[in-house]
């Protein structure tokens, strides 16, 4: 990638880290979900890999109707939370079930935030661009995001208080 000479290159460039982040994200948010104790958080995480990989279509959609290339850039942001969550889930990974799905909630809560805030980011550009329909399809995304973590938030708070005890 050369340096961004626009806004537009820049929207791009934010797009094509995303797209990657989703398929990093993907991989690790299956292999939790083989992990989970809870049904519930099972269930959820299961549901959040079809999720993540509509996302990532929206994205390739969106880079096509913006006339760039189609293709995604290595997200090195997603790699380091992608390490740390196997890293928390697998070789230091607590044996109890309860603990373990609150590690898995905090991992997978990590990387909807780091969505959050690139997708949040990319509305923005979009926005300033004029490209108001890139503008709903982000936003609808960051939505989901936002419903997904909360409902982690959700399942957390009640294993942690049943571990507590």
């Amino acid at each position: 990638m050369s340096a961004p000479e626009s806004l537009k290159d820049i929207y791009a460039d934010e797009m094509k880290d995303l797209w990657s982040a989703n398929d990093q994200m993907i991989a690790v948010v299956k292999q939790m979900a083989q992990k989970a104790h809870d049904p519930k958080l099972k269930q959820t995480l299961e549901a959040s890999t079809a999720g993540i990989a509509k996302h990532a279509d929206t994205l390739k959609a969106l880079l096509k109707d913006a006339d760039e290339e189609v293709e995604k850039e290595h997200c090195k942001g997603m790699e380091g939370l992608v390490k740390e969550a196997l890293k928390h889930t697998t070789k230091e990974a607590p044996e109890d079930g309860e603990l373990l799905d609150i590690v898995i909630v905090a991992q997978y809560q990590r990387m909807c935030h780091y969505g959050i805030a690139g997708f949040g980011c990319a509305t923005a550009y979009a926005e300033a661009l004029g490209m108001k329909d890139h503008v709903a399809k982000l936003r609808a995304i960051v939505a989901d995001i936002y419903k997904a973590d909360e409902y982690a938030s959700k399942l957390v708070e009640k294993t942690a208080k049943a571990a507590a005890k």
